[in-house]
């Protein structure tokens, strides 16, 4: 279904079944596959590919040659119906390949709102990329990656299979990261080892001194200390009650089971 205040170029291909959103621009010698849904306002400028089952939101802008929904490369994959779903808002630049799940991870590559994946950027099967991220030039996420929100990759950098990036995470470029990152914190190099808090970051986002001085602490504690990491983590959480913020680094513990960089 195509909705009638849609924009399709005599030059693209939108497949019957295909969903298109009111406002949507589909530009010249774009693709759309049968079983792809574009939301209202989004825009394809031009020679852009979505295929596969995928749902994109609304209002996104999507740059020249960015690929959306492919086939991924695991060698298991045997063309199971697995699932890209992008949120709103996201600027996708060009040449971005974002491909879709696995039937051994969870089936579905997410992508959330308001992200800006700059020109090259690579997003493998089964990845969760979060809310207001910046993913910089030829960043390259390995399959079952997730990026939580606010966090900033730095261009060229690299990302290990099933790692996990915490919430405003700052990753300098040409890093390679192997192991999970923890929220707040400062990582480059490779492997990529970690230098300090966001503190910029977090300003700009409305954290408070109360916050910023709880977060520092909790840094020093799990770096700087040299307590061993479970007796670190443990002296964290006795923090969270007078320290709600702390409570993401607890959760962040839960979840990570490649280890962190340390």
């Amino acid at each position: 279904m195509i909705d009638k205040t849609a924009f399709i170029h005599p030059g693209a291909i939108v497949e019957q079944g295909a969903v298109i959103g009111a406002g949507a621009h589909i530009g010249p010698f774009c693709y759309v596959g049968s079983q792809v849904e574009i939301g209202a306002g989004t825009v394809l400028k031009s020679h852009v590919v979505v295929n596969g089952i995928t749902r994109i939101g609304r209002d996104n802008e999507i740059y020249q040659f960015a690929s959306i929904g492919e086939a991924n490369q695991d060698l298991k994959y045997a063309g199971e119906p697995t699932k890209v779903e992008i949120g709103d808002r996201n600027r996708i630049r060009e040449s971005v390949t974002i491909h879709r799940g696995t039937a051994q991870g969870t089936g579905v590559t997410k992508v959330g709102n308001d992200n800006l994946l700059m020109v090259n950027v690579h997003v493998a099967h089964d990845c969760v990329v979060g809310n207001s991220c910046v993913l910089a030039n030829n960043a390259t996420l390995a399959g079952h990656v997730e990026i939580d929100d606010h966090a900033i990759i730095g261009g060229m950098t690299a990302i290990h299979q099933f790692c996990i990036i915490g919430a405003h995470v700052m990753v300098g470029g040409c890093s390679g990261i192997a192991q999970d990152v923890p929220p707040f914190v400062i990582a480059q190099g490779n492997h990529a080892t970690p230098f300090g808090i966001n503190a910029v970051g977090l300003k700009r986002r409305g954290f408070d001194k109360d916050e910023m001085h709880a977060i520092r602490n909790a840094y020093k504690i799990l770096y700087r200390s040299e307590k061993p990491l479970e007796e670190a983590k443990e002296e964290i959480k006795a923090m969270v009650k007078e320290n709600p913020v702390l409570k993401q680094f607890i959760d962040f513990f839960a979840r990570s089971t490649r280890g962190i960089i340390r």
